[in-house]
């Protein structure tokens, strides 16, 4: 372990992959509540997109994609909104439109290359210090936000037929909501790839939920379970050289079991 941490890059990775591991969680749990879990996957298929264009133009594949990202957080909340349809249908027409095009953009770019499947299967060890940086931005919003508009937020993730009635701007807050996902969820594509994001998005909160007795605590331990799977599984990899993207989805896996067995447990007795 002391050896684990005596490297820079390990320490920055940790760092990051931590505090982009709470944020997710934490705007996960109300994604799940509101049944909007699946747009992370939408997202990061239009992350690939991103990337490619990055890649064609030589610049940075992070700060290239949140806008990219963003925009296609908006058309889909705009596709629910102005066509009638369902939310999971939108999610699947943008991640199909994002997928498609950024493999497009990806063969004019020269094909599949070791940055690109670093993105597409997560490499948390090479985070820079300016995206620590954003990472802790980012937490410090979500953070933020949850405190300050905190019964704002559970009246609209709860009831938003209620909630617009006493003249809370729903609209406002589900736009909010969605484009700071799709920070998260760009800042995610490192730590566990293109391919694992929406899991940390979802596995963490449902695991909560299956133990917690109120919401604050469901908050508090998803965002604990997302910080403990970076650490264990960033170390698993270390230890027994294996992805680190897919060792901490596992660790996921096994926290969201064991919050399972914990619950049946409670409930028998």
């Amino acid at each position: 372990m002391v050896e684990f941490l005596s490297y820079g890059f390990v320490q920055r990775g940790l760092v990051a992959g931590s505090l982009v591991a709470a944020s997710c969680a934490l705007l996960g749990v109300f994604l799940v509540l509101k049944r909007l879990s699946l747009i992370g996957d939408g997202m990061s298929h239009v992350c690939l997109t991103g990337v490619a264009v990055a890649l064609l133009t030589s610049t940075s594949p992070v700060y290239m994609s949140i806008p990219v990202v963003a925009v296609a957080s908006l058309g889909i909340m705009k596709l629910t909104q102005k066509f009638r349809i369902y939310g999971d249908a939108a999610i699947g027409i943008v991640s199909a439109a994002g997928l498609s095009v950024g493999l497009l953009l990806t063969a004019c770019a020269g094909g599949f290359n070791t940055d690109l499947l670093g993105y597409l299967f997560g490499s948390i060890l090479t985070v820079t210090s300016g995206e620590t940086v954003l990472c802790g931005v980012l937490l410090a919003v979500v953070g933020g936000g949850i405190l300050g508009f905190y019964r704002l937020l559970v009246t609209t993730c709860f009831d938003e037929a209620f909630a617009h009635t006493r003249g809370i701007p729903t609209q406002l807050v589900n736009t909010a909501l969605v484009l700071i996902t799709s920070v998260a969820v760009v800042l995610s594509f490192k730590v566990v790839g293109i391919f694992l994001i929406s899991a940390l998005l979802i596995i963490p909160p449902v695991g909560a939920l299956l133990v917690s007795r109120t919401f604050k605590q469901v908050l508090w331990l998803a965002a604990g379970f997302g910080v403990a799977s970076v650490w264990a599984g960033v170390y698993a990899s270390f230890v027994l050289n294996i992805p680190s993207g897919a060792s901490i989805i596992f660790v996921n896996l096994l926290i969201l079991f064991g919050c399972y067995v914990w619950s049946k447990g409670v409930r028998r007795g």
